[in-house]
């Protein structure tokens, strides 16, 4: 899988000794795999196990199938070049040509439109596989930030569906055009 590159941002494929070296905490892998900089609180141990709940069993034996498409967002044109979140697919396609996007930025760099500008070209890539018809991303109606990102990603309201921590999220979508 290839690097993305916008503006502002490198979106580099996350790989599976990267992802090990994040939830053992190993914060010096983790960047000499990266090549970046983490942030001193990013990622927290919560945000590692919510984007990558499945056992990490799971993920070595396919990595492929939990990885597929999910990318660190690393500023680029700076003297050092620093993570600031990740757009995280949720595994391959299902049966449908569906699959789900997040994203996450670590807290100084919020509010900054990395969010949008990473989730825009991963979008856009995932919208160009082959596999794919049409990308969702879930939200609670309260989450003001991710709304407006989901605004400006093009995606469309698409309906609710319950989640046993959240409740209700609001999901939106985007067909392959």
């Amino acid at each position: 899988m290839s690097t993305l590159t916008t503006e502002r941002l490198e979106l580099t494929p996350v790989s599976l000794p990267l992802l090990e070296a994040v939830i053992r905490g190993d914060r010096l892998e983790a960047e000499a795999i990266s090549g970046a900089r983490f942030p001193d609180a990013w990622p927290g141990r919560a945000l590692v196990e919510r984007a990558f709940s499945s056992p990490l069993d799971r993920l070595r034996d396919d990595p492929e199938a939990f990885l597929w498409g999910t990318r660190l967002m690393v500023t680029r044109g700076q003297e050092e070049r620093v993570v600031v979140g990740s757009v995280v697919l949720n595994g391959r396609p299902d049966e449908t040509g569906t699959v789900e996007i997040g994203y996450g930025v670590e807290g100084r760099s919020q509010g900054q439109g990395y969010a949008t500008e990473g989730s825009r070209a991963v979008l856009h890539w995932t919208l160009q596989q082959a596999s794919v018809r049409r990308v969702i991303a879930t939200t609670p109606a309260w989450h003001r930030a991710s709304l407006r990102v989901i605004e400006k990603l093009g995606m469309r309201a698409a309906g609710t569906l319950d989640h046993a921590l959240l409740g209700e999220l609001l999901v939106f979508e985007r067909s392959r055009e």
